[in-house]
């Protein structure tokens, strides 16, 4: 174990160096997909280079440009710190302002260098955490092409989370937006004040709760992948004459129904796909009117917002219509 005064001479390096450069950001406008990858990238390399550093060195053999930019060198770093979310395609391609922030960088370092806070492991994952609440801040995407079905705009943006859910390790966007936009679609069919919305990780809890939602003698279920507990559970629904439902991916339903079927329950348990369970309601609310219908969503989807915002703390799990 190190010696107290070392840890805490270590903290204190620490909030130094999270001083510097957010105070560097905040200067230089670090904030972009393009600015972020500039300075993993020069981070990276830096950390490979004895101090103190000219900036020249960092410069492509005519010295117009940034060396070393481009998609692989940024997702390299951030798959070092497990993210396989793409930052940026083009990786930080110089521009206007690159060459004038790596000179800046580059002396932001020397100076830390010089009063002994260069730290690089430090440094690298407070660039990374920055690119994190980048993440944070982009919302799912809901397109609106008229020429496809309405289960297939649904499924899309289902697909979107999951395809994010699997670029950030451990994190469960899919069944939170799923659960999230069930509820906003009973909310805009049912009385105000009828439906009680809870955070994905506090619904359906084991034993706290009947189901996701408990809408007059029927309890609803959302999952991305039905399980034998849940089937369980929907037995017990049965027992205490509350009708189950289960609402899941295309996928899902056929796992559900199975499970259903071994448990002898495949005719009580009631199994509906999410895409369709959504888009039935969104034909009626726009009359079955084609034109009707993209209001229709944007209306569901700012019910499923307000609810984020609600019962949420990450805003990513906002969808932004476009």
């Amino acid at each position: 174990m190190k010696p107290v005064k070392e840890m805490k001479g270590a903290s204190m390096v620490n909030k130094v160096i999270s001083e510097r450069l957010a105070a560097f950001a905040d200067e230089h406008g670090i904030h972009t997909k393009g600015t972020l990858s500039l300075v993993l990238v020069l981070t990276r390399r830096a950390a490979g280079r004895t101090p103190p550093y000219d900036p020249r060195d960092f410069l492509t053999p005519k010295g117009g440009q940034v060396a070393g930019l481009g998609g692989p060198a940024v997702q390299s770093v951030l798959a070092d710190h497990g993210i396989a979310r793409v930052l940026a395609e083009e990786g930080g391609r110089t521009s206007r302002g690159s060459l004038g922030r790596m000179t800046a960088y580059m002396q932001l370092l020397n100076e830390m260098h010089a009063s002994g806070t260069l730290d690089f492991l430090v440094i690298e994952k407070w660039w990374v955490e920055r690119v994190n609440l980048y993440f944070a801040t982009k919302p799912l995407r809901l397109k609106m092409d008229s020429s496809n079905s309405l289960r297939s705009i649904v499924a899309r943006l289902i697909e979107t989370a999951f395809e994010r859910q699997r670029e950030t390790p451990g994190m469960m966007l899919a069944g939170a937006v799923m659960q999230h936009l069930v509820g906003a679609k009973l909310e805009m069919i049912l009385p105000e004040g009828r439906i009680e919305h809870q955070g994905f990780s506090t619904a359906d809890a084991p034993g706290a709760r009947k189901g996701d939602f408990l809408v007059g003698d029927t309890a609803i279920h959302v999952t991305t992948a039905p399980t034998e507990a849940l089937i369980r559970k929907c037995i017990r629904n049965l027992e205490e004459n509350i009708r189950p439902l289960i609402v899941t991916t295309m996928s899902g339903a056929g796992g559900a129904s199975a499970l259903a079927k071994n448990a002898d329950a495949a005719e009580r348990i009631e199994i509906l796909e999410i895409d369709q369970f959504i888009a039935a309601n969104v034909y009626e609310w726009s009359g079955f009117e084609h034109a009707k219908r993209s209001h229709s969503m944007k209306e569901l989807v700012e019910a499923y917002n307000r609810i984020i915002d609600q019962c949420e703390t990450d805003p990513s799990m906002r969808i932004a219509i476009g």
